[in-house]
């Protein structure tokens, strides 16, 4: 199943709005995922809560589960850490990353980013001529304050 998380889509692909009930409130996407990637999308009906969610200053950790089509070596995660620089000149660095587990031709990863640049992951990757083969959003680091209301429901799609 591919859909994009945006309220409407002007290719005509399908929208992660498409499956969820109509007597939803408004909601809006907290940041997105790219339409090759997976996992772990956040909505709401507060859009200045996510607003200053979103907003570099914040910092907001993402945790992604990434398969590489590589044997990955320590030395790659410590690159990977220390910073990339990418195709744009960019510098580009991964908070952590850390081996989950690693086979005779691709390894998987633990990936944590603090900031979420355009196809972030996979252009680091890309500078060393590594494949993702795919890449899995499994956490955002929120908090909710206080005096937050909030109503919180997983959907399974």
């Amino acid at each position: 199943m591919v859909w994009v998380t945006t309220a409407s889509d002007e290719k005509g692909r399908q929208t992660v709005f498409d499956y969820l009930s109509k007597d939803l409130p408004h909601l809006s996407p907290v940041g997105r995922l790219d339409k090759a990637s997976e996992g772990l999308i956040l909505l709401t009906n507060d859009s200045e809560w996510a607003a200053r969610l979103l907003a570099p200053e914040t910092h907001l950790s993402k945790t992604y589960h990434v398969q590489v089509g590589a044997v990955v070596e320590q030395s790659l995660l410590r690159s990977l850490q220390n910073g990339v620089k990418v195709s744009n000149g960019d510098f580009w660095r991964a908070m952590d990353a850390r081996v989950i587990r690693g086979g005779q031709k691709n390894t998987w990863l633990e990936i944590v980013l603090d900031e979420g640049k355009n196809r972030h992951i996979r252009r680091m990757f890309d500078e060393y001529e590594i494949k993702v083969l795919r890449l899995v959003r499994v956490a955002l680091a929120v908090v909710f304050g206080e005096s937050a209301k909030a109503e919180l429901a997983c959907i399974d799609i």
